[in-house]
């Protein structure tokens, strides 16, 4: 099966010469497409109110991207804050970045990679009258905030990039066509719920009951099924695993068993 990565077009890359290299047919299909914001003026003045932060929540990697990519010259992470992220794709950004490695919190391997999981991490400090920023696109998921303002923080957001829906040039609605017309061939992984829904659009009378699919979260999941997939399965977000539960694939009839 050719393993369909949709991931921005940055990641997807990547991840396709990865898994390449571990003998899996992979190919990139981006199903968000991610852009700067128009106004960085935000970006900059969070940048110089981070000293005061106890916490800089960063929700992708596409975050850590774009907020460094605007840091004021010659700015550098403060001793203050921590950055805390939810997988290890960030957390690997943020290393990159320059944060130290000691200041970025995540969630332990084998935990969901989610807020809920970053959040057991933190549930025992105080946190009333502590400043929190969260580094995101221009919306998104306010589980954490609202949690965290419930326990006395402040928490303000700053928006670092822009998603949208991608559009695709001949090469991407011919790999989509090709899925469509031989489901058995293709696997689909799905690192993104709004990317999911974005196939709504690319494909509306699509059917998908035939499809197989990856996704690296239970509500990624959720959303590929209500789409109409056939068969999706959790796997861990990292090459090797996707690898090992694409080859599981190809050697058992049951999806349920590559994802375990």
């Amino acid at each position: 099966m050719q393993l369909i990565v949709t991931r921005p077009a940055a990641q997807a890359a990547a991840w396709v010469q990865a898994l390449q290299a571990l003998g899996q047919d992979a190919v990139a299909l981006p199903l968000l497409d991610i852009a700067p914001v128009a106004d960085v003026s935000p970006v900059h003045a969070a940048w110089h109110a981070l000293p005061g932060a106890s916490l800089v929540m960063f929700v992708s990697a596409n975050a850590v991207v774009h907020f460094f990519a605007r840091a004021p010259a010659g700015a550098a992470w403060p001793a203050g804050p921590r950055a805390g992220c939810t997988g290890p794709g960030t957390a690997a950004a943020l290393r990159a970045a320059g944060v130290p490695a000691v200041a970025v919190v995540e969630p332990p391997p084998g935990a969901s990679l989610d807020s809920e999981s970053l959040w057991a991490l933190l549930a025992h400090e105080d946190w009333a009258g502590r400043r929190v920023l969260v580094v995101r696109g221009e919306d998104g998921r306010d589980w954490l905030a609202d949690t965290l303002r419930a326990r006395g923080a402040t928490v303000d957001f700053v928006a670092a990039y822009r998603r949208g829906a991608p559009v695709l040039d001949a090469a991407a609605q011919a790999l989509l066509r090709r899925a469509l017309a031989a489901p058995a061939a293709h696997l689909w992984l799905f690192s993104s719920s709004e990317g999911v829904s974005h196939l709504r659009t690319l494909a509306p009378a699509a059917d998908w009951s035939r499809s197989v699919a990856l996704a690296s979260h239970p509500r990624i999941a959720q959303t590929a099924r209500e789409l109409g997939f056939g068969q999706v399965a959790l796997t861990a977000p990292s090459p090797a695993a996707v690898a090992a539960a694409a080859a599981a694939l190809a050697a058992g009839p049951s999806i349920q068993s590559a994802a375990q």
